[in-house]
This record gives C-alpha cells, sequence and structure tokens, in this order.
C-alpha cells in the first residue's frame, strides 16, 4: 500500500506540477489582495479536485464503455507519461501539464482565473487526468491501493493549494532555476515509472506470447 501510494504520489506531482502552478498562480495574481488570491486557490482546488475525483471514482467505467482494456491503458498512459517526463527533464512546456503561450495571454486579461487556466488545465490537466485513470486502474480492485491513490491525490491536491497560498515567497526562494531542478528530478523519476507502465502494458496484452 505504502509503495502504490509513492508511486501515485510522483506521478500525481509530476503532472500536476504544484510548484509550477504555484509559479504562474504568482504571476497571474501580482494585482490582487491576499484575501483574493486566497479565494482564487481555494476554487481553483476544489474545482480540480472535483474533476480528478470523478474520474477516480467513474475513469474504470467510462474506459469499459469505450471498450478500452487494462493493458491498452497502461500503454498508452505509459507513453503520454513519458512525453510529459521528457518535457519535465528538459523544462519544455507542454499541453499535457501547463497553458501554452496563447493562454497565458487570454488568462491575463479575465478578472477570474480559478475555472481556467488554474483549475483546468494546470491542475486538472491531461497529463493528471490521465495519470489518476491509470493509477486505479492499476489497483484491479484492491481497496487498500484504490484508497492509496486517492490519499495522494488529496495529498496533491491540498500540497498544490498550500504553495499557491506561498507562491510570491515560492518564487522568492527557489527562482526560476529551483523550480526547473525539481522538475528534472521529478520528470526523472516519472520516466521509469512510464516505462514500467508500458512494459506491464505490452507484457499483458498478449502481443508477444
Amino acid at each position: 500500500m505504502i509503495e502504490i501510494g509513492l508511486i501515485a504520489f510522483t506521478t500525481l506531482f509530476a503532472t500536476v506540477g504544484p510548484q509550477d502552478v504555484a509559479a504562474l498562480f504568482a504571476a497571474l495574481t501580482s494585482r490582487n489582495t491576499a484575501a483574493e488570491r486566497r479565494a482564487i486557490a481555494l476554487k481553483s482546488t476544489l474545482i480540480a479536485a472535483g474533476i480528478l475525483f470523478f474520474f477516480a471514482f467513474f475513469g474504470d467505467t467510462l474506459l469499459g464503455l469505450f471498450g478500452i482494456t487494462l493493458p491498452a491503458l497502461r500503454t498508452a498512459g505509459g507513453i503520454l507519461l513519458l512525453l510529459i517526463a521528457i518535457d519535465l527533464v528538459f523544462a519544455r512546456d507542454s499541453g499535457g501539464t501547463s497553458t501554452t503561450r496563447e493562454e497565458n495571454e487570454e488568462a491575463a486579461s479575465r478578472p477570474d482565473i480559478s475555472v481556467f487556466p488554474l483549475a483546468t488545465p494546470l491542475i486538472a490537466g491531461p497529463g493528471s487526468i490521465g495519470a489518476i485513470v491509470l493509477l486505479i486502474a492499476n489497483t484491479e480492485g484492491d481497496r487498500l491501493q484504490y484508497l492509496a491513490v486517492l490519499v495522494a491525490l488529496g495529498a496533491i491536491l491540498l500540497l498544490t493549494f498550500l504553495l499557491m497560498l506561498m507562491a510570491v515567497q515560492l518564487q522568492r526562494l527557489l527562482g526560476v532555476t529551483g523550480v526547473h531542478v525539481v522538475s528534472r528530478i521529478v520528470g526523472v523519476l516519472l520516466a521509469a515509472l512510464a516505462v514500467q507502465f508500458i512494459f506491464d502494458g505490452l507484457a499483458a496484452s498478449g502481443l508477444f506470447r
């Protein structure tokens, strides 16, 4: 259970990127008051939590509706996570874990950024949604492992919320280089996990028997 929880935490940390969310949050809310920043951080976290927990609870049902097997999900999810890991290691922005330049420009003109771009696609984006569905599917009905993934998800959301509250201080402490160092370290770990997901999916597919 602990191992599954650590894998889930690491995977979600890489795909959500709490430190990156906090950095963008600091830039987009520089003109807001402290009370407004707290309200925006809370609202965006709650909305993202609703999205991610929805896929945690009903992702398996959605897979069944589309006829997607677990080996296929493991392989596809592993490839997606590997691409995200590569972007993290090389400190590149991608649509899987961050917003594009055009989306940032649009967000800068919005009075309320809690739904877009914070809740989605930054916190609950393609990478994190795919990761939570894959992690839940990998529990294969084991209740303790299922609970471990949910706890890890809750921990990541709480960490993201707290880092947004401390965004200005965090940005001053780490700087751009510090944020990239954290991302690169997590990216290496995520790459290894992604390759393992791909190996597991191919092994279970029966293609190489």
